[in-house]
């Protein structure tokens, strides 16, 4: 599995912006999709955005327009772009690995906090 170490969270007020970075211990190239999820207080952990090792992008309807994922392939690192940030985006923030076989890996998870 892939070690994954997530930056970049924090407290932000409505209409600021955050980037949040996902490291990884492996060669990016040998994942075959990125991804950004969160889980909010008492709710399920639904996905917010998706990069394929392709450079394919899928984001959730609630952030289009707002956020974007990224990667760096020289740093091994990708990221999500967080702006116009909204109360409703308040939420523990996880970066998945998906590899080949099956193998999924997480971060540990970053709060986002925006106030109004």
């Amino acid at each position: 599995q892939v070690q994954l170490v997530e930056s970049g969270g924090g407290l932000v007020q409505a209409g600021g912006s955050l980037r949040l970075s996902c490291a990884t211990s492996t060669n990016i190239f040998s994942i075959n999709v990125m991804g950004w999820y969160r889980q909010a207080p008492g709710k399920q952990r639904v996905l917010v955005a998706q990069i394929t090792s392709g450079g394919y992008t899928n984001y959730v309807d609630s952030v289009k327009g707002r956020f974007t994922i990224s990667r760096d392939n020289a740093k091994n690192t990708f990221y999500l772009q967080m702006n116009s940030l909204k109360p409703e985006d308040t939420a523990v923030y996880y970066c998945n690995a998906y590899q080949s076989g099956g193998r999924d890996s997480w971060g540990q998870g970053t709060q986002v906090t925006v106030s109004s």
